[in-house]
């Protein structure tokens, strides 16, 4: 029986990718390095940033890599003040709430991101709790995230969904053994389904999502707004 409803954040909830890429871009280009859009998704999309400064500018030392994840950080929350929900997304919370089912965010977003964003969107009293990668023992694609919120949700995988735009987020909440339904947003269907997603939608208002939320519910309410 489904009991709970897990979303990541940054491409999931709102699509920031245009928005990272033009940063990292920006900062690249300073260490002699151009990335198109297909490098952004390969090597940077979805990770955590110590790993990605790592493996992109890995001559800079423990601490100048953390400088720069700051400064990357404070770039994105200068430029991200006009950020829109994924279509769809606040009708589905509000059927989640109507419903009585319990949901969270898991993100490899920093702290001070994730706030951020949550209160942009006004959505920081929507959600019972944010799981932060960065404060797990390790952060997606490792199972450890969406782990942790199973327990905090005091529920096995099987009661739970998970909606997930990239790879590293869709290689966590499958190896958490969670029904992972992809977000288009920022990958390829394809891309997405090859990794473990179950179903990939473009946005919340998709019809197959809502099928698949009934035939997990075993009613017919979970459709009922979409007719």
């Amino acid at each position: 029986m489904l009991k709970a409803i897990l979303f990541d954040l940054d491409g999931t909830l709102v699509n920031t990718d245009p928005l990272h890429f033009k940063i990292w871009h920006e900062i690249l280009q300073t260490y002699n390095t151009e990335i198109d859009h297909s490098f952004y998704k390969t090597y940077i999309s979805g990770r955590q940033n110590p790993q990605i400064i790592q493996d992109l500018i890995p001559q800079l030392s423990v601490s100048e890599g953390a400088e720069l994840a700051e400064y990357k950080e404070a770039r994105f929350r200068e430029i991200a003040l006009e950020l829109q929900p994924i279509a769809g997304l606040m009708e589905m919370l509000t059927w989640i709430e109507t419903e009585g089912l319990r949901k969270a965010v898991v993100t490899n977003a920093p702290r001070e991101n994730a706030r951020f964003m949550l209160e942009v969107l006004q959505l920081t009293e929507r959600f019972e709790f944010v799981v932060l990668g960065e404060e797990m023992i390790a952060g997606k694609p490792d199972p450890a995230p969406y782990q942790y919120a199973l327990e905090q949700c005091k529920i096995q995988p099987s009661e739970a969904i998970v909606f997930e735009d990239s790879p590293s987020g869709i290689r966590s909440a499958v190896g958490a053994e969670i029904y992972t339904i992809g977000v288009a947003s920022t990958h390829e269907p394809a891309v997405l389904k090859a990794i473990g997603a179950s179903l990939v939608i473009n946005d919340f208002n998709d019809l197959q999502l809502w099928a698949k939320i009934k035939s997990l519910l075993g009613t017919e309410e979970a459709v009922e707004m979409k007719e």
